[in-house]
């Protein structure tokens, strides 16, 4: 199976209307207020691509099928997660997730564990997929919020198809972000500081 990240593989709110006429009223004593639902990258803040603009996908409820064979679902709490992916014109796409849990504390587990999902990455790729050389590459933390750590990840296939990724996880308190960009390339081509640029408005964005 191919890791590539791209528009193949890259595979809101609702607001409740009054009927006219009906008329307003306040919320129960010591009822306690919604909280706001996290914010999402725009296109314009995703690295800058050479030759074709992004163009962002609408924020939708669920999991991304976008964020490929890395990062998934499996023996995490059902929590509430919101997606919104991104491409261009050419053979590069983007998503960023965001999942929202009860407490401080389990967003900290949680990103840690995302973090370690993406860190070993490779390992698993190769050994589901023997016909697939992978390397990881950490980039370090970001001093965002509650942290931030960006990581790559290259893949070839024994017919020569390679891909590049960059993957990031941050915290703001009980929410946790996952932002991935990827296209065909290998680390030379992986817009390091532009990807970091964007994880740290992505953090910093969430409220």
């Amino acid at each position: 199976m191919s890791m590539r990240i791209r528009t193949s593989a890259l595979t809101a709110l609702t607001v409740a209307a009054l009927a006219a006429g009906t008329v307003l009223t306040a919320p129960a004593a010591g009822a306690a207020p919604k909280a706001a639902a996290p914010k999402f990258l725009s296109a314009s803040q995703l690295p800058p691509h050479p030759t074709s603009a992004w163009t962002a996908g609408p924020v939708t409820e669920g999991f991304p099928e976008g964020l490929g064979s890395c990062v998934d679902t499996e023996g995490v709490l059902d929590y509430d997660y919101s997606h919104r992916e991104f491409r261009t014109d050419l053979d590069t796409g983007a998503v960023q997730l965001t999942v929202v849990t009860g407490t401080p504390a389990l967003a900290k587990a949680l990103a840690k564990h995302y973090d370690d999902l993406i860190r070993t990455c490779a390992d698993r790729i190769e050994k589901s997929s023997p016909d697939i050389e992978a390397e990881g590459r950490d980039y370090g933390s970001l001093p965002v919020e509650e942290g931030a750590r960006v990581r790559g990840l290259h893949t070839e296939t024994s017919w020569g198809a390679t891909d590049i990724s960059l993957l990031s996880v941050g915290r703001d308190g009980r929410t946790v972000t996952v932002v991935s960009w990827g296209q065909m390339g290998d680390f030379d081509d992986a817009p390091v500081a532009a990807f970091k640029k964007t994880t740290t408005t992505a953090v910093n964005k969430l409220y």
